[in-house]
């Protein structure tokens, strides 16, 4: 089985709980994975001397967090070189008409455009709201947003909005294009 590098970016913890899904799933598959965080990879990392990436980052505000498209900047000639996927975390990915979601997709094509990144799958992933996480502010305007979009607007709550086998088709879609990629059940 192969070696898979997961380097995820993560502001309020739903991504690192999608990235940790996916080394799990990847190992459970008899794969070699390392997970690590973007914003502080270990100095000797090369992408280069994996078999296969998977990069995953959230949208906040309009755009990836900087150090994961600064990760991927470093290292797109690796990557572009070695089977590799992206998956964009955000809420806008949790609305079921496309034409709602397309805003996301946007966001994650312009990603990949700044990067220079060709990944050979990408998936947009709906993520979460973890009002207990807020503070006061963030907390209404998370709730103001949430409420325009027609979203769940009790703060007393959190609320997980990640399609988890819609993950798992992404990561076999992965898998398939390791080298020596076993036949899928």
């Amino acid at each position: 089985m192969g070696r898979v590098l997961v380097a995820f970016g993560s502001s309020e913890g739903q991504t690192a709980t999608i990235a940790e899904r996916i080394g799990d799933t990847l190992e459970d598959a008899g794969h070699d994975v390392v997970v690590v965080h973007a914003k502080h990879p270990p100095a000797e990392l090369d992408p280069g001397r994996y078999d296969g990436v998977i990069v995953g980052a959230s949208i906040h505000m309009g755009s990836h967090q900087s150090y994961v498209e600064s990760f991927v900047d470093k290292h797109s000639e690796a990557l572009n070189r070695v089977p590799s996927a992206f998956f964009s975390v955000s809420l806008t990915a949790a609305h079921p008409d496309p034409d709602d979601r397309e805003p996301a997709q946007e966001i994650l094509e312009a990603f990949l455009e700044e990067t220079g990144w060709e990944p050979d799958t990408t998936l947009l992933v709906a993520g979460a709201l973890k009002y207990s996480g807020y503070g006061l502010l963030k907390r209404v305007v998370m709730r103001r947003i949430a409420g325009k979009a027609g979203g769940d607007t009790d703060t007393a709550r959190d609320y997980e909005y990640t399609d988890w086998d819609e993950l798992e088709a992404f990561i076999d879609a992965f898998r398939a294009l390791l080298p020596d990629a076993p036949e899928q059940s």
